[in-house]
C-alpha cells in the first residue's frame, strides 16, 4: 500500500503533467472514447463521463511552462493563464483532446475560446454560457440548452447516447468525489498539521486529469491515511485564501503561506471540484434537469458569479465563521478583473465586521515569494501576538 507521501508524489506528478498522458491512455484503452478539456471554474463532468468521456481540467502551465509565443497573442494587461493554455496548444500538448468547454468566466476566456477555433483545435468549441437569472424555468432553462449542446456534441464524435441511467450513474461517481474531497477538509480544519495545503492541492488536482474512479480511490486512501494523528500542531493561525478560483497560484506560493505562520483551512482553490454544495440527485428521470437544479441552488459563491440575490459577502461571513478562521488572505492573479472587482466589496464587509485580512496579487508562474512571505508572517504575528 502507497503512503500518503508516495500518493501525494503520484498525484503531483499527475496534476502537472502537461502533456496529459494518463487522459491519452485512457482514451486509448477503448474505441468511441472522447477527451474533452474544459476550463475552469466550473463544468459538470458528469455529462462528458456519461457519454463515454473523459473531461480534463486545463488550468494553464504555471511554472512548467515558459511562455513565448503566447505573450504574443494578448495584450500585456491580462492575466497570465491564457498567455500560458496558447502556448501549450501551440506546442501540441493539447493534439489528444476531441474538444474543448469554455465556461464563461470573464471576457478573456470568452476571447481564448475564440482563440482556440483560430487555432483550429480540437473537433468542436463550446463556450459555455452560465445563466444570470437563477429562476428554474428561465436561468434553468437556458442552462439545461446550453449542457445538451455540449452532449450533441460528443454525440457527432462516438454516437453514444446519454440515457437516464447512463447519466444518473455517472452523478453518483462525482457525488461521491465531492463527498470525500469534503471530508478532506473538515479533517484539515479540525487537524491542519495532519496533511499540508500544498499537498491537499495536489490530491485534489490530481482529479481534473484522470478518471474520477480512479481518483475516488484515491481520495478514499487519503482519508484513510489521515484520520489518524500525525505530526504536532504548532503554532499558527488558521486561515482562509480567497480570489485564486480560478488562475491557479503556484504550489510554492501555497507553501509559503503555511511556512508563514498560518494553516489554510479553507480556500478558493481548484473551486470547480466543490462548486455543487451537496449531492445532486440520482434518481431523476430527467438527470439533466436535476444538474441544472443544483448549479441553481446548490452553487458556492465566486467572482465568476451574478449573485444579486445571494450576496458573496454574506456567504463569505458564513465561511468565516462556519471554518472559524483567525484572517482571511485575499490572494488574486494579477489583472483578474472579477477577483479584484469584488475584493473591495469582501474587504469592507471584513472590515465592518472587525475580520482580520490582507491582499495580495500573484500570476500562476510566481517564482519568487520572499515578500509575501514577509508578509503573511507579519499578519500571522499581529493576530497571534495583539488580537
Amino acid at each position: 500500500m502507497e503512503t500518503l507521501k508516495e500518493i501525494v508524489a503520484r498525484c503531483e506528478e499527475l496534476a502537472f503533467d502537461l502533456s496529459f498522458k494518463r487522459a491519452g491512455e485512457w482514451k486509448s484503452e477503448q474505441t468511441g472514447r472522447v477527451v474533452a478539456g474544459y476550463m475552469p471554474v466550473y463544468f459538470p463532468r458528469e455529462i462528458i463521463h456519461a457519454a463515454n468521456g473523459l473531461a480534463v481540467g486545463i488550468l494553464g502551465g504555471g511554472d512548467k511552462k515558459l511562455i513565448i509565443k503566447g505573450d504574443a497573442y494578448y495584450q500585456s494587461y491580462i492575466c497570465h493563464m491564457p498567455r500560458s493554455i496558447v502556448e501549450l496548444a501551440l506546442d501540441k500538448h493539447f493534439d489528444g483532446f476531441d474538444g474543448f468547454i469554455f465556461p464563461s468566466i470573464c471576457d478573456v476566456i470568452r476571447n481564448l475560446s475564440g482563440m482556440f477555433q483560430l487555432l483550429g483545435q480540437g473537433k468542436f468549441i463550446k463556450y459555455l454560457d452560465l445563466p444570470q437569472n437563477f429562476k428554474q424555468h428561465i436561468g434553468g432553462t437556458f442552462y439545461r440548452h446550453e449542457l445538451q449542446t455540449v452532449l450533441d456534441e460528443i454525440y457527432k464524435l462516438n454516437g453514444v447516447e446519454v440515457t437516464a441511467e447512463r447519466l444518473n450513474h455517472s452523478i453518483g461517481l462525482f457525488n461521491l468525489n465531492r463527498r470525500l474531497i469534503r471530508q478532506l477538509y473538515q479533517i484539515r480544519q479540525e487537524f491542519p498539521w495532519r496533511m499540508t495545503a500544498a499537498d491537499l492541492y495536489h490530491v485534489v488536482r490530481a482529479g481534473n486529469v484522470i478518471p474520477v474512479e480512479e481518483h475516488n480511490e484515491i481520495l478514499a486512501r487519503v482519508l484513510s491515511l489521515i484520520a489518524e494523528e500525525a505530526g504536532e500542531p504548532l503554532d499558527k493561525i488558521r486561515v482562509l485564501v480567497m480570489g485564486a478560483f480560478c488562475e491557479q497560484p503556484p504550489a510554492g506560493l501555497i507553501r509559503t503561506i503555511e511556512l508563514a505562520g498560518c494553516y489554510i483551512v479553507e480556500d478558493d482553490f481548484l473551486l470547480g471540484s466543490r462548486w455543487i454544495q451537496g449531492d445532486i440527485d440520482t434518481t431523476s428521470a430527467d438527470p439533466l434537469e436535476a444538474i441544472t437544479t443544483a448549479y441553481l441552488e446548490k452553487s458556492t459563491f465566486s467572482s465568476s458569479v451574478y449573485d444579486v440575490g445571494n450576496p458573496k459577502e454574506a456567504r463569505l461571513l458564513d465561511l468565516i465563521r462556519r471554518r472559524k478562521v483567525d484572517g482571511v488572505i485575499f490572494a488574486a492573479p494579477s489583472f483578474c478583473d472579477p477577483a479584484l472587482l469584488d475584493h473591495p466589496i469582501l474587504q469592507k464587509e471584513c472590515n465592518d465586521k472587525k475580520i482580520r485580512f490582507i491582499s495580495f496579487l500573484y500570476s500562476e508562474n510566481t517564482g519568487q515569494f520572499k515578500v509575501i512571505k514577509e508578509q503573511v508572517g507579519t499578519f500571522s504575528d499581529s493576530i497571534k501576538l495583539w488580537d
